[in-house]
């Protein structure tokens, strides 16, 4: 499905749907004049209501991954089409962007996100040459403060030039990610900057890996694909159609260098290497694609003039009569030029995937809606039909009839609640579960860190030195086969549901790499203090060596240790977290979905039956509609947390602190005595008493976050099938009032809801042939 043929089949469902919205609002006019009971109308109202609205403010995010100096920024300002995104030498992108298009009358603005306030703060607004500016120089505040404004993400208010043209695509969103470089350069929370690249690979319709051209293939990108295939293999195996690589800066590619067609074909063998089938691949000059799109709509400033006639001009040279070469103005090979960028062939190409997959899936969703909403009309002005030509003592037999079903059906939906509940307390147990493990295993690997430090301490003592009686020396080893049985008890009995705990121990048997360990850490900043032996406590003259224990010169030197400590101990933590929060959600969603068709399933065998008897007994022509249940992504566990706390908060006034994912860690390592001694065993315990606290304290709080959304779930087709039994139970009762007082206007009555069926069949008529164009246009 094109892009225009996407845009077509939106204008046309939007609509129809507006039209068949109006002319139900017209019957539930004229029924109420006449005092009748139309709330089963009002929820079929409700619904398109509800099917426009989501066509008119569908998100689609396309994001956008790079590692530093890849030339992000400025491909970027390519598709936006503003020079409005810095771009610099160093890493640039401290926390996601969100690039939401705007009017191209309206007036940009660049806004920030902050942890605990809802409403933004408007840091530039003007021209992109203002924002451009007032963001680089908020960028290096945030940097030189550590962030001390807690912003979690901006979000730029800006036309974009790609989907100008397209009024369906107003809720488009380029989303700007950290590369990994960036992760480690920034002086702040490094671990919420790779949570935000790998969270783009779940919740994006599309992702676009920019990589250069002249070096992709060393560390920095392999890096960068390492990472983010570790993390989201799976994602990414089974979603290679909406994945791009743009091997962007072939500007730059001298006289000498080979083909740009033979560097794809390596870097496409290389991508497989990596575990990436049939990768795409798209070439491009972003800064020639910008340039050229700045001059096509006359926003070129001299400095972009003078840029594009340095660099790309001279390409587009022509010879003249006289046998001279002369370059054209600017202006008259732009087009050409933003041809040559390979620019419009990537927009086109990426949001062709959109349309495809989540264009495709919502036209589809709102589609069905709109067509259920139709039918169940029908099924209402049938009813009303049959009621008025059906004898009236008849008819009050056959709604009493229908009333005893009615209960019956709902003793059934009760015993579905019941088995609804069972499967939840399975759901809820895996995340327990995998919590807890994530809790073991970070408190082991912490241990780790604190033993290989004694360890290390402990080798380089002479063996004439003895221990402290008083004080073991507690080398504990890093026991894998431990840890290994403690993870396997965790995950008896719910591997068949949680597969993804197994994947776990590995994890937690090697720990997550976060830089260097903290015994390099520590050796590097201190090796007076770790190579040396000048922590000994002299007992009767006698040097005693606890390598647990780290003997300093001064306060401020103790305090350092403790920061390097602190420092490394929280994105380890934060890290495994991350690791286990992103398998659990993955089982979590695979679960949730499997027993969303169950519900669906069995509630649909209950409306089924009904729907056969109302059919075979009043003889009405029904539509057997399915219940229809929303896509839903499982949120991640940090996400759905941090809102339940919200709700708290705003609710009571009550503050809660920390996630899992954004837990205070850091603890305060005791100095002991005047001479500066720092016990590693309890600086271990310590932080294991701290992640304890952390899990307890969430625990609670995830599981009423779980059974909220699987309750939610149930009590969506719940509410689904009392509104199709309360919905019939009305018409009937509906019926029989009016034909006590209104039986000679029995002729025009049926003559009216003739006339009304003939209407509907028009607009039901015009969806008929969308539906088969989207079959057509289903993605495989």
């Amino acid at each position: 499905m094109s892009s225009e043929q996407f845009q077509a089949a939106h204008n046309s469902i939007y609509n129809t749907g507006t039209r068949l919205l109006q002319y139900l609002q017209e019957i539930r006019q004229g029924r109420l004049s006449e005092g009748d009971d139309t709330k089963g109308l009002q929820n079929v109202e409700d619904e398109i209501n509800k099917a426009l609205h989501a066509l008119k403010e569908q998100k689609y995010q396309v994001a956008v991954i790079a590692a530093m100096k890849a030339g992000k920024s400025t491909f970027l300002n390519a598709v936006i089409g503003a020079d409005v995104l810095a771009s610099e030498s160093e890493a640039c992108t401290v926390c996601r962007t969100d690039i939401r298009p705007i009017d191209a009358s309206a007036t940009p603005r660049l806004l920030e996100y902050r942890q605990g306030q809802k409403k933004p703060v408007v840091i530039a607004e003007g021209d992109s040459s203002v924002i451009r500016q007032k963001f680089l120089d908020h960028t290096h505040k945030l940097r030189a403060t550590a962030n001390h404004d807690n912003t979690t993400r901006f979000e730029l208010e800006h036309p974009i030039e790609a989907i100008s043209k397209l009024s369906s695509l107003t809720g488009f969103t380029l989303v700007d990610t950290p590369g990994p470089n960036e992760w480690e350069s920034a002086g702040f929370s490094t671990v919420a900057l790779k949570q935000t690249a790998l969270e783009a690979l779940r919740t994006c319709d599309a992702i676009l890996f920019v990589l250069d051209y002249s070096s992709f293939r060393d560390n920095t990108n392999s890096e960068l694909l390492q990472d983010l295939i570790a993390q989201r293999g799976e994602f990414l195996a089974n979603n290679t159609g909406k994945i791009y690589f743009i091997l962007n800066k072939v500007d730059r590619k001298a006289e000498g260098d080979r083909d740009i067609n033979d560097v794809i074909a390596d870097l496409k063998q290389a991508l497989i290497g990596f575990g990436i089938p049939d990768p795409i691949i798209y070439p491009t000059s972003a800064w020639q694609g910008l340039l050229a799109k700045l001059i096509q709509q006359d926003t070129a400033s001299d400095s972009h003039l003078k840029n594009f006639k340095r660099f790309f001009s001279a390409k587009y040279a022509i010879e003249n009569e006289e046998g001279d070469s002369v370059t054209p103005a600017p202006k008259k090979i732009a087009l050409r030029a933003l041809k040559d960028s390979f620019i419009p062939t990537i927009e086109e190409s990426v949001i062709q995937t959109v349309v495809q997959n989540s264009g495709w899936n919502l036209l589809s969703d709102v589609l069905a809606s709109l067509i259920k909403a139709g039918k169940s009309i029908e099924d209402t002005l049938n009813t009303r039909f049959i009621g008025w030509e059906m004898e009236i003592e008849t008819l009050k037999q056959k709604v009493e009839e229908y009333r005893k079903r009615a209960i019956s059906a709902k003793r059934k939906v009760e015993d579905v609640k019941n088995s609804v509940e069972q499967q939840k307390q399975k759901l809820m147990k895996g995340f327990s579960k995998g919590i807890n493990m994530f809790a073991e295993g970070a408190k082991t690997n912490i241990q780790d860190e604190i033993d290989q430090i004694a360890h290390s301490r402990s080798a380089k003592s002479q063996t004439t030195k003895i221990p402290n009686n008083s004080q073991e020396m507690e080398t504990q080893e890093f026991n894998t086969d431990n840890l290994g049985g403690i993870i396997e008890d965790f995950t008896e009995g719910i591997l068949e549901f949680f597969p993804g705990l197994r994947g776990l121990s590995k994890i937690f048997r090697v720990g997550v790499k976060v830089g260097e360990s903290l015994l390099n850490s520590l050796t590097k900043s201190f090796p007076e203090y770790l190579n040396s032996q000048d922590s000994y406590v002299e007992i009767e003259q006698t040097k005693i060596a606890d390598p647990y224990k780290i003997r300093v010169k001064s306060k401020k030197d103790a305090e350092t240790i403790k920061l390097t400590i602190n420092q490394f101990c929280a994105p380890h933590i934060q890290n495994l977290w991350l690791e286990t929060q992103d398998r659990l959600v993955r089982d979590g969603t695979k679960f949730r979905e499997e027993l969303v068709q169950i519900i669906q399933n069995d509630i649909q065998m209950i409306s089924n039956e009904l729907s056969d008897y109302l059919g075979q007994s009043l003889e009405i022509e029904l539509n057997i509609n399915k219940i229809q249940f929303p896509k839903f992504k499982f949120k991640g566990i940090d996400a759905v947390i941090q809102h339940q706390q919200d709700v708290i908060i705003g609710n009571k006034s009550k503050k809660i602190s920390g996630t899992c994912c954004q837990p205070d860690y850091y603890v305060d390592i005791p100095i002991q005595g005047n001479v500066y001694d720092i016990d590693l065993k309890e600086t271990a315990r310590l932080i294991q008493q701290k992640i304890d606290e952390q899990v307890l304290k969430n625990q609670h709080l995830l599981e009423k976050v779980i059974d909220k959304q699987v309750s939610k779930d149930f009590r969506h087709a719940e509410q689904q099938i009392n509104e199709y039994m309360n919905k019939f139970q009305e018409q009937f009762d509906s019926v029989l009032r009016e034909r006590e007082t209104r039986e000679t206007e029995k002729e025009q009555i049926l003559a009216t809801v003739e006339t009304q069926k003939v209407k509907l069949n028009e607009y039901l008529s015009e969806l008929a042939p969308i539906q088969a164009s989207l079959n057509n246009w289903k993605p495989v």
